[in-house]
C-alpha cells in the first residue's frame, strides 16, 4: 500500500452541517473553526448547500434525483460521520435542516444516515434544547448513531468570532478540536477503515 492509500485509507471525512441558512451565524462559524481546527486524521468538509435543497417530495425521492439532492446524498455517503450545529426557531429545529433531513432518511439508499455516526455542537448561549430534542428525535427515527460523547453545548455569541469568520475564544476552539477528535474515535471504532 502506498503512502498515499495509507493517508485515504486512516483519514476520516467528516460532514460538518449548519442548520443556519443566515450569513453572520455562529453556528456556521462554529463549523467553519471545526474544518479549520480539524484534528490529525480528520478531513473535514462544510456543507453549503442547503439553501438549495428542494421542498422534500416523495414522489421526487427516484433517479434522477434533483442535482443538489444527489450532491447532498454523495457527500453524506463519502462521509464516515456528520456534525451538526443548528439555532432553534419557533421551539425546534429550522425547516430546513429539517428538510436535508428528510432527504437522508432512508435504509436503502446510498447517501441515507441510517447508522451514520453523528454528532452536534450546540452554539446557542441560550441552550436551543428544544432544537436538539428535535434533531435527537428526527436523527433517531433515522436510525443514525448518536454519539453522545461528543454531543456538546459551546455557547458561542458574535464577539467571539473574529474578521476570519472563525471563533476566536481559546477556550470554545479547545471544545470544538475535542468535539472532533472524540467523534473520530467513535467513528474509528466503529468503522475500520476511517
Amino acid at each position: 500500500m502506498t503512502a498515499v492509500e495509507k493517508a485515504v485509507v486512516t483519514s476520516c471525512r467528516m460532514l460538518l452541517i449548519s442548520g443556519s441558512l443566515r450569513t453572520s451565524s455562529t453556528n456556521t462559524a462554529v463549523l467553519r473553526t471545526a474544518q479549520a481546527s480539524a484534528p490529525e486524521g480528520v478531513d473535514a468538509a462544510l456543507y453549503e448547500g442547503l439553501d438549495g435543497l428542494p421542498h422534500f417530495n416523495p414522489d421526487d425521492d427516484a433517479e434522477p434525483l434533483p442535482p443538489a439532492v444527489a450532491d447532498l446524498r454523495a457527500l453524506v455517503d463519502a462521509a464516515d460521520a456528520l456534525v451538526f450545529s443548528i439555532p432553534e426557531y419557533a421551539g425546534a429545529m429550522p425547516g430546513s435542516l429539517k428538510n436535508l433531513l428528510d432527504w437522508l432518511i432512508g435504509d436503502d439508499h446510498r447517501g441515507s444516515i441510517a447508522e451514520k455516526p453523528v454528532a452536534w455542537i450546540n452554539a446557542s448561549p441560550r441552550g436551543a434544547i428544544n432544537a436538539h430534542d428535535s434533531l435527537r428525535k428526527v436523527l433517531g427515527y433515522a436510525s443514525a448513531t448518536i454519539v453522545e460523547s461528543a454531543c456538546v453545548e459551546v455557547p458561542v455569541t458574535a464577539s467571539m468570532i473574529g474578521a476570519d469568520g472563525l471563533v476566536a475564544d481559546v477556550t470554545a476552539l479547545e471544545r470544538i478540536t475535542d468535539t472532533l477528535s472524540t467523534l473520530l474515535a467513535a467513528t474509528k471504532a466503529a468503522t475500520p477503515l476511517c
